[in-house]
């Protein structure tokens, strides 16, 4: 079957552990199947190579000296007791390194977008508890920690902003002179008319539609502040070359050219004097997509005193004052016929953004993502939403695995099921009369969406629940007092955005397409580039297997380079599932640009036409005479080393580039999650007793690897929604400066997952793929709040929050107070 084709598979299904497909598929395909991931040999045994595992001669440790106050006005920094600490090398504060601020911008007018400067170094004002105020070098990283605790800053405090409400109340406090009622974004869908933009428009017929709607639903939704947590923390080992008359910064980043670009900009150095290299990295999930200021006030201090320096993001940092998300309100109505026709929503969404734009996204990204693609996978009549990211004295949000979708999609399930049980229709049958199942299909948004599989993935997903006898199961559990409940959600993950979406959310960044090279050896084996970058995805397996597929290699002879702003031309990195989508395009063009090479170069050797000749077990062969083939090692000798002897107008070498980016809407890989939980009365747990998802992400070049995304993501989406969250007193203190206060879930708390896949390729890009990156962690928490819900339906209680404690849980069983 064609990638590009619209077709979709039968249903497969693996245990947890296994392996659906073996090293190759049945026709000699890599792509499609569950090669070993490359990656494993070197992390496993300590191979692998981080940040913190490079160490250069001469290096000094960087730290921090962090605002102990949420909001004030500093007056003095003094750092001399920190220079007089041994070991101490140097201290600078924000007047001793010259570093233009981070300032990140929508093309939007002032009514809907009010740009913020983040200074690299805090000079004036801090804004949240942990904001960098000075950095501190040293000999050793236990040296810098001492000069840290030596620095004294003098502050003229005020009163901490800690919500979204006390924020826009009248009389609050500016955050930033430019942000008059600390309102970052505002977007409404009802207030702008004329302007020409896919979240900027206004439906026709909303006050209709709830005007003769059979049943009227009303939610609201409130989700807690979380910290996205990869392993690796952030660092950066920055060094002056002398030589190159370059700076070099190593970073565990997810967009290296981003940082370049902003790095080289503050520091006023032309882009050409900033090289930005990634080793292995651990995790990123959307903290890594934004410029960090500590990076960039690393490279300035290691250009300033000219020996290289490095610094390690502690736990606690991490934890307190990296970057944060999801801290989110919805209240929202929702209009229904009496057959279930969803006739109109119509929102209000409040987005705590923390106290700065995030670069290059800024605090539009939750917001925008939120009103722009909320209906998801519904028709929908009408549609009006009015959204909001407020500032607040508390840490930056950047995107983080989902961006607002767990939220919204949430939001939409509990929708769907208090309209079912409204109406005295299954919830579920709710959902089937209003999925998309035409497609493409244009959407109330303005959005167009590719071929999926919605109405087949709920179908199947409740298919495998009543199979396992789960809806026996709950009756014998009710009958028993016991509370056990089923939840399901229905998504879509909208991935691969192009230019073309990027730019209609008005940024003057505009992400989107990817750039690939490749290049041929004489031993013929490949090395290709990809302006993505992968922080536990294994592009190094999967780009391999684009590569094979097309030159007809084993995938052991490819190599992938990425990661080094010196080695790859330019590209936007990896986030919102665009690896495979947009960057394993760009590759999947550069090989067949390098192999119609490599059948020139052939015809013209073999005295053939080149509609004669194929590719297969790495060497050209004539089709007419099957025998007769020239070896890659025969070609690349020809182009190397008797360039003579090539075809008029064929250049020296073998190697081949070529971009790609999607011209559309994007594509929308989809899926449906269910959750099986039973409540504790004594205590108010949840337990999660079995989970279910049903994943379509177009062609799976690697399905063990998009089960691992799969699994890794729901994972995520539990913790968002029975465990995680960081809380801020009166003050601006956070709560969560260890784990001992910031709950992880482990794999004791993470169910059985049972997993299916529908296949539907992508008809918009060459690899067929459609991302998988965040689609689990967007379904789980509407699962899971649906099931809690439909286990305490007998006492007629409808929690509205996440993360679902067990005191709520607790007082909804006994009738107390949550």
């Amino acid at each position: 079957m064609s990638a590009r084709e619209h077709a979709r598979t039968q249903p497969r299904e693996t245990q947890q552990g296994e392996s659906r497909r073996p090293h190759m598929t049945r026709d000699g395909a890599f792509v499609g199947a569950s090669v070993r991931r490359r990656e494993d040999p070197r992390l496993l045994t300590g191979a692998g190579r981080f940040v913190d595992d490079i160490d250069l001669v001469g290096q000094l440790h960087a730290q921090f000296v962090r605002s102990r106050v949420a909001f004030g006005r500093i007056r003095e920094v003094d750092l001399e007791a920190t220079r007089a600490v041994p070991g101490v090398v140097a201290a600078f504060a924000a007047d001793d390194l010259v570093m233009a601020p981070i300032t990140a911008l929508l093309d939007r007018p002032i009514e809907q977008f009010r740009p913020t400067e983040m200074p690299v170094l805090a000079h004036d004002t801090v804004r949240f508890i942990g904001e960098p105020v000075a950095i501190v070098l040293a000999r050793t990283p236990h040296a810098a920690e001492d000069g840290v605790e030596a620095a004294r800053v003098e502050y003229e405090t005020w009163e901490a902003i800690v919500s979204a409400d006390a924020a826009r109340s009248e009389g609050a406090r500016r955050l930033h002179d430019a942000v008059p009622d600390n309102v970052l974004v505002d977007v409404s869908l009802f207030d702008t008319p004329g302007v020409d933009d896919v979240s900027l428009f206004d439906t026709p017929g909303v006050d209709d539609a709830f005007g003769r709607a059979a049943q009227v639903v009303e939610v609201s939704i409130d989700t807690g502040r979380q910290n996205a947590l990869p392993m690796e923390t952030r660092a950066a080992l920055a060094q002056w070359d002398e030589r190159e008359s370059q700076l070099v910064l190593h970073t565990p980043t997810q967009v290296p050219h981003l940082v370049r670009t902003a790095t080289a900009a503050s520091l006023g150095l032309p882009e050409r004097q900033v090289r930005v290299v990634v080793p292995d990295m651990g995790g990123g999930f959307g903290i890594k997509c934004v410029v960090g200021r500590e990076e960039m006030a690393v490279a300035a201090a290691a250009r300033r005193v000219g020996k290289p320096v490095k610094w390690i993001e502690d736990r606690k940092d991490a934890l307190t004052a990296s970057f944060l998300a999801r801290e989110q309100h919805y209240r929202a109505r929702a209009a229904f016929a009496e057959d279930g026709e969803f006739l109109a929503l119509d929102v209000d969404v409040v987005c705590d953004m923390g106290a700065y734009s995030c670069y290059p996204f800024t605090a539009g990204i939750e917001p925008l993502m939120a009103s722009g693609e909320m209906p998801g996978v519904y028709m929908l009549g009408a549609y009006r939403v009015h959204a909001q990211a407020v500032a607040t004295n508390k840490a930056p949000t950047a995107p983080y695995r989902g961006v607002s979708r767990p939220q919204y999609v949430m939001l939409l399930e509990q929708i769907m099921d208090r309209a079912g049980r409204a109406l005295g229709m299954d919830p579920l049958d709710v959902r089937r009369r209003n999925l998309i199942t035409e497609f493409p299909y244009t959407s109330i948004n303005n959005i167009t969406y590719d071929p999926g599989s919605y109405r087949e993935s709920l179908d199947l997903c409740e298919r495998m629940v009543r199979e396992e006898g789960w809806y026996e199961r709950q009756e014998e559990a009710r009958a028993q007092g016991r509370h056990l409940g089923i939840g399901y959600s229905c998504f879509s993950e909208r991935t691969g955005y192009g230019s073309a979406a990027f730019a209609a959310r008005k940024m003057l960044v505009v992400p989107g397409f990817d750039i690939s090279e490749i290049r041929m050896d004489l031993d013929g084996t490949l090395t290709v580039t990809s302006g993505t970058m992968s922080h536990g995805q294994s592009h190094e397996t999967t780009m391999a297997q684009i590569v094979a597929d097309v030159l007809r290699v084993d995938v052991e002879r490819v190599q992938l380079h990425q990661g080094d702003t010196d080695r790859i031309t330019y590209g936007f990195g990896t986030f919102a599932s665009r690896s495979a989508v947009i960057g394993g395009s760009a590759v999947q063009l550069a090989s067949r640009a390098l192999g119609d090479d490599l059948i020139a170069i052939a015809a013209h050797l073999m005295e053939t036409n080149t509609d004669n000749l194929e590719l297969h077990d790495g060497a050209v062969h004539r089709r007419d005479l099957p025998d007769e083939r020239l070896t890659y090692e025969e070609i690349a000798d020809i182009a190397y080393l008797q360039a003579h002897r090539l075809p008029k107008g064929v250049k020296p070498g073998l190697h081949a580039s070529a971009s790609f980016d999607v011209t559309n809407d994007g594509t929308f890989s989809n899926a449906t999650q269910a959750a099986v939980v039973e409540l504790d009365s004594t205590s108010g747990a949840v337990r999660i007793l079995r989970y279910f998802c049903v994943e379509d992400c177009g062609v799976a070049i690697n399905p063990q690897i998009v089960e691992g995304q799969a699994r890794g993501g729901i994972a995520q989406g539990i913790a968002g929604a029975l465990y995680e969250e960081v809380t801020y007193d009166a003050n601006g203190e956070p709560s969560c400066a260890s784990f001992m206060d910031y709950c992880v879930p482990t794999a004791m708390e993470t169910p059985d997952i049972r997993i299916a896949h529908l296949e539907t390729p992508c008809i918009y890009n060459e690899t067929g793929a459609k991302g998988a990156g965040e689609g689990g962690t967007i379904g789980a928490p509407a699962a899971i709040l649906g099931a809690v819900n439909d286990a305490l339906r007998p006492t007629g209680v409808l929690l509205d929050r996440t993360p679902i404690t067990p005191r709520a849980v607790h007082a909804a069983l006994s009738g107390g107070d949550r």
